[in-house]
């Protein structure tokens, strides 16, 4: 697998950042009802639950990520991150588990 970084931005509007520290772990969760972006990718931590979204925009990607939906179709329905840096414009960090990606699930059942 190369190497993915996403950034998880609007961290402001639930519990900020100041908590996040590098080698953390990530949930991704796709959020295809969402009404703003039908690519929003959620990000949770267990015991807090969800911190932020996967940044989906040039102003707000940092540095060499993808935004959300470059990389919503390589992904399954959940994946794992992990923390690289806390920045102050937002967390980046580096996709370990993706799931099984929309084009590898067929009839629900994983090729």
């Amino acid at each position: 697998m190369s190497e993915i970084y996403f950034t998880i931005t609007g961290m402001n509007h639930y519990h900020g950042n100041e908590f996040m520290e590098p080698k953390m772990e990530v949930k991704l969760t796709k959020e295809p009802d969402n009404e703003a972006d039908a690519e929003a990718i959620k990000v949770e931590m267990p015991g807090i639950g969800q911190i932020g979204y996967v940044a989906n925009s040039p102003y707000t990607v940092i540095g060499e990520s993808m935004s959300a939906g470059r990389i919503y179709d390589k992904i399954g329905e959940s994946a794992k991150g992990t923390v690289l840096y806390v920045l102050p414009r937002g967390v980046l960090c580096q996709l370990q588990e993706r799931g099984p990606a929309e084009d590898e699930i067929v009839g629900g059942m994983v090729d």
